[in-house]
């Protein structure tokens, strides 16, 4: 398995609404272990943006709280998978229990349209 993850951050761990992050890591994963990580910071948030600069930037996953449904469609048709509802933790260990394959998902807590 080869993917870059991306995960929205605010003061270190997970961002509960995807558009308003401060950052994001994205970390590299082969054969089951994380091999490169950075935090990087996105350009000014606009509707729409965020889907078409993360698939730029080589992400194949997104791991979040809440994303809006434009974002969610606009993702789906980057063939960017979306892993939705996971609980506040930092970037390392979300990624670390989506390769342990025990990543909680839950409810999209963003009701944007």
């Amino acid at each position: 398995m080869k993917k870059k993850i991306a995960v929205p951050l605010e003061k270190g761990v997970l961002c509960g609404h995807f558009g308003h992050c401060e950052s994001f890591a994205m970390i590299d994963v082969e054969n089951d272990k994380i091999v490169a990580e950075k935090e990087i910071v996105p350009p000014a948030h606009e509707p729409g943006l965020y889907p078409k600069w993360i698939k730029e930037q080589g992400a194949t996953d997104v791991i979040c709280g809440g994303i809006g449904e434009k974002a969610k469609q606009l993702f789906a048709g980057q063939g960017v998978e979306l892993h939705i509802g996971v609980p506040v933790k930092p970037a390392k260990e979300l990624v670390m229990d989506f390769i342990a394959q025990t990543l909680q998902t839950g409810t999209n807590s963003c009701n944007h349209k």
